[in-house]
C-alpha cells in the first residue's frame, strides 16, 4: 500500500528528522567511550597464539615488574575466586572472559594488564610468557562433525535458553545443536521430478566492522558494580553480571550510550564479563577500550556450508527442496544453536514447496567465535535457495522472475515449517524491484570485453519469538513526554520511531518526546535490540503505555468537565468534550489535578510474544514466530571479462514492513542494508590459516568504497499491515541484505554463463572461473 493510503496521523507515516541527526553531524553525541565516567585504569590482554591447546603455565613475572602495572590477572586467578561461575554464554555457559584450562582459538584472552595508560599496560601484556601443550586443532565444519577431536570435553548449556537443557554433560561432540525438518518425502518426490538441480555452497565467515570500537567500563560502588558499555543487550548483561558475581540484579547496573553501528557485534557476552570480573576482584575501575585488530577476534559472521537440492515437476512447481546447512559458530557457541534453527527453518526459501527436508547444525571449530550478524544467519542459507531456484528456472527454460512468483508463498499459506503466512508481501516485493530494474526490457548488450547481466532473488526471515519488551511513559506536566525503554538506538532510528508511536497516540509534535538511554537503574527490561525486533516488540509496549497515558487524560478530563469518558476526545489542541465543545490543554489538566507545576503522570505497559515449539519428529511449528520479513533485490551490473570486477548500474530492494512508522528511515535501511549486502557478495571474507586471521586488519579487510556502489539505488517501501504491530508496523533492518549476495550473483551468471557457488565473487575467483569455464561446466 502506498504512504498516502493510510489514514492520516500527526506522526505515525511522517518523515520526522532523526532524534539524534543534529548531535551526530556536528559531533556532539556522546558514545560509550566519550561519556563522563569514573576515573579508570587501563586493561590490555595477553592473547593465545595457538589455536588448541593446554595451558601449561602462564608466567607474569615480567609484567608485574613493569612501570604503570598495578595488577595481572589470568584465567586461574579469576577461577579461583568465581569457579565455574566465570563460564557465560547465552546458549551454552562455555566461554571464559579468560581462559584458564585449555586456549580454543588464536586470539583469545589469557591474562589481563591493569595499570596506568594504554601503552603501558599492552608493553606489559608482550611481556607474559605462556607454555603450551599442543592440542589437535579444528579449522574447517565438516572435519569437525567427522569428529577426530573436540573444543569442548562435554555440552553446558546455560540457563537462558530452557530447551537446550537435554544437552547437559554430552560429550565427544563437536555439533552443539541440530534442527531437523520434515515435510513429506522429500527424497521419493525428487525421484519423479521432471528438472533437479543441486550444488555445494560456501558462505565464509566476515566481520560486523561497526565504525565504534567496542568499550566497556566498570567500577564498585559500594556493594554494587556499574557498567558503561557498548552493548545491545543491557539488560541481558546486567543478569550475566549478576550471575557471575553472584549478586542480586538491583546490586548490578548496566548503561549504555547511543552506539556507533555493531549489526550485531555488541551483543551478549563481549567485554563486560572480563571487566566487571576485573573490577569486582580487584576493587578498582576499570576500563577496556580494543583496538581495530582485536575487534576482528570479538565475534564473526557465521562462516556456513550448505549443501542443497530443488526439483520441480513439469508444470513448474517445486515438489522437492533439501538442505544440510551447517554453520561454523567457532570456539564457543554464541547464539549459534538460534541461529541454527531459525535460519534452518526457512533454508528452501520461500516458495510453495510440497516435500522439504532441512538438517541444520550449529559446529564447534578452533576459530573466533560466531555470532549474531544483520540477518541472523539468513543470508547464507538464501545464498544457496536463491542460486538454486535461479537454475531450476533456468533448465526449465523459463524466466527467474516469472518461476520464482509462480511458486511464492502468499497471505494465508502454511510454509513449509507450519506456519500461516501473514503481512509477508513477497509477491510485491518481487514485482517492485523487477519493475525498477526494467526486468521485462530487452538487455542492451555491453560493448568489448564487457557483459551485461541482471539477476534477482527473494528473501524471507522470522523475527526473533518469543521476546518481551517493557516501557515506562512519563506526561510532563508542560505537555512534553519521555519514553523510558532498553532499546539501544545504534544507527537505526530506533528513538526517533519510539517517539513518532507514542506521539501519534498522544497527538504530540515532532520534538516533543524524549526517549532515555538504556540504563538498567532507570529504563524496564527489554529481551534485546536485534533481529529487527524492537518497532514490533518495543513499538508495541510503547503504544500500550501511551493509549494508557490517553485513557488517564481522558478520565481526569471527564471528572474536571463532569462528563462522560465517552465524551471526551484526546487532540493537539488538548482534550475536547464532545458534548460541550470545552477544550482543556494537557498542561491546565497535569495542573489542575496535581495542583504543581513541574509534575509527571505515569504509566507502563509490557509486550510479549509466544510461540509453539517445534514438533520432535518434524520440526514444524504452528507458531514458530510472531511476524515474517519479505524482501526481495534485483539488480543489473556488467562484468569486465578482463579484470573480473562487477559494476553495478541499477540496484533495487524492496521490503514489507507493513507500515511504515517513518518512511525516510526505512529507505535508509533498505539501502544501508543492500549496501552492506554488496560488501558480502563481492569483497567481505575472513580469511583463516591454520586458525589464525590473515587479514584482521582494515589495511588487508576488503570492504565496498564509495567507487564500488551502485550507478543507482532505489529502495522500495512495501506495505502490507500486520493486524498486531503497532499501526501495522514491523521492522526492516536486516530485510534488503537477506537477497542481495544471490541477486548480485544470478546477474553474473546471466552475463557470464557462470554459476558461483562460493563468497565472495572476488576479481580473482571470476578470472579463475572464466578461465575454466569450459572445463569446469560453467560452475566456480
Amino acid at each position: 500500500m502506498p504512504e498516502d493510503s493510510f489514514e492520516t496521523g500527526v506522526a505515525v507515516g511522517e518523515r520526522w528528522a532523526r532524534t539524534d541527526g543534529r548531535a551526530k553531524v556536528r559531533g556532539e553525541l556522546l558514545y560509550a567511550a566519550d561519556q563522563p565516567a569514573r576515573p579508570c585504569l587501563d586493561v590490555a590482554i595477553h592473547r593465545s597464539t595457538w589455536p588448541h591447546a593446554r595451558l601449561v603455565s602462564v608466567d607474569t613475572t615480567d609484567a608485574r615488574a613493569m612501570d604503570g602495572v598495578v595488577a595481572v590477572v589470568t584465567g586461574a586467578d579469576l577461577h579461583a575466586v568465581l569457579g565455574e561461575r566465570m563460564l557465560t554464554g547465552p546458549a551454552f555457559a562455555d566461554q571464559p572472559c579468560l581462559a584458564y584450562d585449555k586456549v580454543r582459538y588464536v586470539g583469545e584472552p589469557i591474562a589481563a594488564v591493569i595499570g596506568y595508560g594504554p601503552a603501558a599496560v599492552r608493553r606489559a601484556a608482550e611481556e607474559i610468557d605462556v607454555a603450551y601443550a599442543d592440542l589437535e586443532p579444528i579449522h574447517d565444519v565438516d572435519a569437525a562433525i567427522a569428529g577426530t577431536a573436540f573444543v569442548h570435553d562435554e555440552l553446558r548449556p546455560s540457563a537462558v535458553f530452557g530447551d537446550l537443557r537435554h544437552l547437559r554433560g554430552k560429550k565427544d561432540t563437536n555439533v552443539n545443536y541440530e534442527y531437523t525438518l520434515r515435510h513429506g518425502n522429500s527424497g521419493a518426490a525428487a525421484e519423479t521430478a521432471a528438472h533437479t538441480t543441486s550444488g555445494d555452497f560456501w558462505c565464509p565467515p566476515t566481520h560486523h566492522v561497526p565504525i565504534e570500537l567496542p568499550f566497556t567500563a566498570a567500577w564498585p560502588e559500594g556493594d554494587r558494580i556499574e557498567v558503561l558499555s557498548t552493548t545491545q543487550t543491557p539488560s541481558y548483561v546486567r543478569q550475566t553480571l549478576a550471575d557471575l558475581l553472584d549478586l542480586p540484579l538491583n546490586r548490578v547496573r548496566v548503561r549504555c550510550a547511543p552506539l556507533g553501528g555493531s549489526f550485531g557485534a555488541k551483543m551478549y557476552d563481549r567485554l563486560e564479563p572480563l571487566a566487571a570480573a576485573l573490577a569486582w576482584t580487584q576493587r578498582t575501575a576499570v576500563r577496556i577500550a580494543v583496538t581495530r585488530e582485536e575487534a576482528f577476534l570479538l565475534t564473526t559472521r557465521h562462516g556456513a556450508a550448505v549443501t542443497g537440492s530443488m526439483a520441480s515437476d513439469e508444470a513448474g512447481d517445486i515438489v522437492a527442496a533439501e538442505a544440510d546447512v551447517r554453520y561454523d559458530t567457532g570456539a564457543y557457541a554464541d547464539v549459534g544453536p538460534r541461529i541454527t534453527a531459525k535460519s534452518g527453518m526457512i533454508a528452501n526459501g520461500p516458495y510453495r514447496i510440497a516435500n522439504a527436508t532441512v538438517r541444520s547444525r550449529c559446529v564447534y571449530t578452533n576459530k573466533p567465535s560466531a555470532g549474531p550478524f544483520r540477518g541472523f544467519g539468513v543470508p547464507q542459507v538464501t545464498w544457496a535457495h536463491e542460486s538454486l531456484i535461479d537454475e531450476l528456472a533456468r533448465a526449465r527454460d523459463e524466466d527467474p522472475a516469472a518461476f520464482r512468483r509462480r511458486n511464492l508463498l502468499r497471505e494465508g499459506d502454511v510454509a513449509v515449517m507450519g506456519t500461516t503466512m501473514h503481512s509477508a508481501d513477497f509477491i510485491s516485493c518481487l514485482d517492485a524491484v523487477t519493475g525498477a530494474v526494467g526486468w521485462d526490457a530487452p538487455l542492451e548488450p555491453a560493448a568489448g570485453r564487457l557483459r551485461r547481466g541482471r539477476g534477482v532473488a527473494v528473501g524471507i526471515k522470522a523475527v526473533l519469538t518469543p521476546t518481551i519488551s517493557n516501557a515506562t511513559l512519563q506526561l510532563n506536566q508542560d505537555g512534553s513526554a519521555t519514553l523510558l525503554i532498553s532499546t539501544v538506538d545504534m544507527g537505526q532510528g530506533s528513538d526517533t520511531i519510539m517517539a513518532q508511536i507514542a506521539a501519534e497516540v498522544l497527538c504530540l509534535g515532532e520534538g516533543q518526546v524524549r526517549v532515555v538511554t538504556a540504563d538498567t537503574d532507570v529504563t524496564p527490561y527489554d529481551t534485546i535490540t536485534a533481529g529487527s525486533r524492537s518497532t514490533y516488540h518495543t513499538g508495541n509496549a510503547v503504544r500500550l503505555a501511551a493509549e494508557k497515558m490517553r485513557d488517564r487524560l481522558i478520565g481526569l478530563a471527564a471528572g474536571r468537565l463532569s462528563v462522560e469518558t465517552t465524551d471526551i476526545k484526546l487532540t493537539s489542541d488538548g482534550v475536547v468534550s464532545t458534548q460541550t465543545q470545552e477544550t482543556l490543554t494537557v498542561p491546565d489538566l497535569l495542573l489542575g489535578h496535581f495542583g504543581a507545576r513541574g509534575t509527571t503522570l505515569t504509566t507502563e505497559a509490557d509486550f510479549a510474544t509466544s510461540w509453539a515449539p517445534y514438533d520432535k519428529e518434524t520440526g514444524r511449528s504452528p507458531q514458530v514466530t510472531e511476524h515474517w520479513f519479505a524482501g526481495a533485490a534485483a539488480v543489473q551490473l556488467i562484468v569486465d571479462t578482463a579484470t573480473g570486477r562487477v559494476h553495478i548500474e541499477h540496484l533495487a530492494v524492496a521490503g514489507d514492513v507493513g507500515r511504515a512508522i517513518n518512511p525516510a528511515l526505512v529507505e535508509q535501511q533498505l539501502t544501508g542494508a543492500a549496501v552492506m549486502g554488496i560488501g558480502h557478495a563481492l569483497f567481505d571474507e575472513l580469511v583463516f590459516d591454520e586458525g589464525q586471521i590473515t587479514n584482521g586488519t582494515l589495511l588487508d579487510y576488503q570492504l565496498p568504497s564509495i567507487k564500488d556502489m551502485p550507478d543507482r539505488i532505489t529502495p522500495i517501501v512495501i506495505q502490507s499491515p500486520h493486524r498486531s504491530g503497532p499501526f501495522g508496523a514491523k521492522g526492516v533492518g536486516e530485510t534488503a541484505i537477506i537477497p542481495l549476495a544471490p541477486a548480485i550473483s544470478n546477474a553474473v551468471r546471466d552475463a557470464i554463463g557462470i554459476r558461483f557457488t562460493r563468497l565472495p565473487l572476488t576479481p580473482e575467483r571470476i578470472i579463475t572461473a572464466l578461465a575454466e569455464q569450459h572445463t569446469e561446466g560453467g560452475t566456480a
